[in-house]
């Protein structure tokens, strides 16, 4: 039975060289060309399931969640910044609902 490593506030994390250290993940050695692969496969499973890592479709439906850019004064994005950490969500969070508020109201 494999382990799964627990990860938490007194995990220690450094960078190593794969290719002078040995290192073996689901039983082969891991090199550094094999962990960027297993890197790539990764997030190209990630992609296939229609995710981006650190977030789900907002869309439904398996739909792609399009992405919306702008730009805005620093200030602004200072107290934007405050808000949302006030608010105990991300910037992005806050301003989806920030959003969806005024479109309602008008």
């Amino acid at each position: 039975m494999t382990r799964k490593p627990k990860i938490d506030d007194t995990t220690t994390i450094r960078d190593i060289n794969l290719d002078q250290e040995e290192v073996h993940f689901q039983g082969e050695r891991l090199t550094e060309q094999r962990a960027e692969q297993v890197a790539e496969e990764t997030l190209a499973k990630l992609r296939n399931k229609n995710l981006i890592p650190g977030g789900k479709s907002l869309s439904g439906g398996g739909k792609h969640s399009p992405t919306v850019q702008f730009r805005v004064p620093e200030e602004l994005r200072e107290e934007v910044e405050r808000r949302a950490a006030a608010e105990g969500v991300s910037v992005s969070k806050f301003a989806r609902h920030a959003l969806e508020e005024y479109l309602k109201a008008s």
